[in-house]
């Protein structure tokens, strides 16, 4: 039976209607959220987003889609005393897309690595590589290992699992953002009346009932940043160096630092970028509870938080002034974007 002329119109206007209401919400929506502050007063988003000038871009050499390599990315674990850990997490980023090798940096000095273990139980589609250190230092996953021929670097620690989802969104981030450090866990730094820094974490807060927060820094032991930055780390001052050796820690604010300063140096403009870029993961779990050998991670000592804080003073003697400053961007895979410091309006 065929509906008539009249009838076949009131049924297409029925379905344009919905369209577009449903558009006129999200403009609404976008147009609500609150422009995110920094220290010049100016949004963030002007900050952090990618220019379509090489000169303002200094990660961008080529277009992102131009060669293989900028399609993928290698990954760095360093490890020490987790290798049934490790095993699994092996295991589980081999199924993650987009990974063209895995280099472990094996910390276990004059111990044998397990790659005969991990070749008995091939085949792998993607190659893993052991680099066997002569000393155990936080910093010996700071190297431009020659294995490395792709542009992104995921670097992770050897107790964090994160879903394939979540590397995947982040990695796609990340080309947004090649400069800076695209990764899970944002910390801040909080200055006091002296002129002292103290060490402090990031909590996300709920916009409509409180005044949210904003980071500094986004640690190393959960985020893609470009290859280049680890011969930067190399070439900081060796005080830098023997900071991190001594406190055995403190490697990812230096790494903070360094980016911080470079993008300093060859950004152009007055608007200062922030080291990093804070993706909200969906699933990201640590699996120290399940490492046989029970060695816990340095984060459990007393000493931990002092030992940040002790950095961060020490890192800017050695600069001269502190050169971290603050974001509040939050990228999410679901939603309209957001940010993580919203302030009430009133």
């Amino acid at each position: 039976m065929r509906l008539p002329r009249c009838c076949m119109g009131l049924r297409r206007t029925y379905l344009v209607w919905p369209i577009l209401l449903l558009l006129l919400v999200g403009a609404a929506l976008t147009a609500l959220l609150p422009p995110a502050e920094d220290q010049g007063g100016r949004g963030v988003l002007g900050v952090l987003r990618r220019s379509t000038s090489q000169q303002d871009n200094p990660a961008q050499g080529r277009h992102s889609d131009s060669t293989e390599e900028e399609q993928r990315f290698t990954i760095i674990i360093q490890t020490y005393n987790r290798t049934d850990v490790l095993l699994k997490l092996l295991n589980h980023y081999q199924a993650v897309p987009h990974v063209q090798r895995i280099i472990i940096v094996w910390n276990n000095v004059g111990e044998q690595t397990p790659l005969k273990l991990w070749n008995s139980l091939g085949p792998h589609p993607v190659p893993v590589v052991f680099k066997e250190q002569t000393t155990n230092r936080m910093r010996n996953r700071l190297q431009p290992f020659p294995e490395i021929d792709t542009d992104a670097v995921l670097m992770l620690d050897d107790d964090t699992l994160v879903s394939a989802p979540d590397l995947s969104f982040a990695f796609s981030v990340w080309k947004q953002f090649p400069d800076q450090i695209v990764g899970f866990v944002p910390r801040k730094h909080v200055s006091t009346p002296g002129g002292v820094y103290s060490y402090g974490s990031f909590e996300l807060q709920d916009p409509e009932t409180s005044g949210g927060d904003k980071y500094s820094m986004v640690l190393i032991g959960a985020a893609f940043f470009h290859r280049r930055y680890l011969q930067l780390f190399q070439d900081q001052p060796q005080e830098v160096h023997a900071l991190v050796d001594e406190t055995q820690n403190c490697d990812d604010i230096a790494t903070n630092f360094a980016v911080a300063l470079y993008l300093r140096k060859h950004s152009t403009g007055s608007i200062k970028k922030p080291s990093g870029v804070f993706v909200k993961p969906v699933d990201l779990r640590n699996l120290e509870k399940d490492a046989s050998s029970g060695y816990q991670g340095m984060w459990h000592r007393p000493e931990h938080l002092l030992q940040r804080s002790y950095c961060l003073n020490r890192l800017t003697q050695i600069y001269g002034f502190m050169p971290l400053c603050f974001s509040n961007l939050m990228v999410s895979q679901f939603g309209f974007p957001s940010y993580a410091n919203h302030k009430t309006r009133g």
